[in-house]
């Protein structure tokens, strides 16, 4: 028996199956799926009174800048926050479902709204209840302060979730993760926290083409909470370029035309006349 013909254990390194599984199916006339490239800093620690959480304000549609000053900071109760990446449309829907479902839970206990009681409810309507798996692309930072202390959690698209001190999403994030990484120490303050969590998000304006604009922090304690909406500006417009020239704050109107539209009247066989 030959060498070759022996199962030996794999030597670890690259491996390229899935690059020609992939050629086959396509050669076979299989369409691969299709990816959207989406733009996001989303980040949240925890400090020594509770929890902050930063975002920027860079909406994309592709190639294009379609909001300039996006809010990506999502409400999902008074002690509780959200920031959203991905498909502005799913975070804004799943966010908005969940925090109506925690109002309502509150109403009928009369107690404040737990972290967990969120989290359980974002991963499962990611995943299990509706069978998305991943095909709601909103992947999520958690934060809030309830009866057990400060939490933060973060959750996939597919529904999956991890508790960490510090933490970072979207395309931004590793350039957020390695401010966190080399600042981030155990009891920072308010103002520490703040200022860290304003580096990792510039950190990411900065390296990261899908993310930019302006900085939006939310800061939440026990009993309290600071949005801080558009906290800093690191990207401020000007309209006078290094040469010297200068450009109108307004796009002038050149023409206008209005054309009415004209009653048309159709005359249906055996039936009466319809007006449109």
């Amino acid at each position: 028996m030959s060498n070759s013909a022996i199962d030996v254990p794999s030597r670890g390194g690259f491996s390229f199956d899935l690059c020609r599984r992939n050629d086959m199916l396509a050669k076979k006339g299989v369409n691969l799926p299709s990816f959207r490239k989406t733009g996001t800093t989303i980040v949240g620690l925890i400090f020594q009174d509770g929890v902050i959480l930063g975002a920027d304000t860079r909406a994309t549609e592709g190639p294009i800048v379609c909001d300039k000053n996006c809010e990506k900071i999502h409400y999902m109760a008074p002690n509780i926050y959200c920031c959203g990446a991905g498909t502005a449309a799913d975070t804004e829907a799943v966010t908005d479902m969940v925090s109506s479902q925690l109002q309502l839970h509150r109403y009928h206990t009369g107690r404040e709204s737990r972290v967990v009681t969120a989290l359980t409810l974002l991963k499962k309507h990611l995943f299990k209840l509706s069978s998305y798996q991943g095909y709601v692309q909103a992947a999520l930072v958690l934060g809030g302060v309830d009866c057990t202390g400060p939490h933060l959690h973060t959750i996939y698209p597919h529904g999956s979730t991890d508790t960490l001190p510090f933490a970072t999403m979207g395309s931004g994030s590793l350039a957020a993760m390695a401010m966190f990484e080399s600042k981030y120490k155990e009891g920072l303050t308010k103002d520490e926290g703040i200022q860290l969590v304003v580096d990792a998000i510039c950190s990411g304006i900065f390296n990261d083409l899908g993310s930019g604009s302006n900085v939006d922090v939310c800061v939440i304690t026990k009993g309290h909470k600071e949005y801080l909406r558009n906290h800093l500006l690191p990207n401020p417009r000007t309209f006078v370029n290094a040469k010297g020239y200068s450009f109108p704050k307004k796009t002038e109107v050149l023409l206008t035309k209005i054309t009415p539209l004209r009653e048309r009247v159709e005359v249906v066989e055996g039936g009466d006349a319809m007006e449109e």
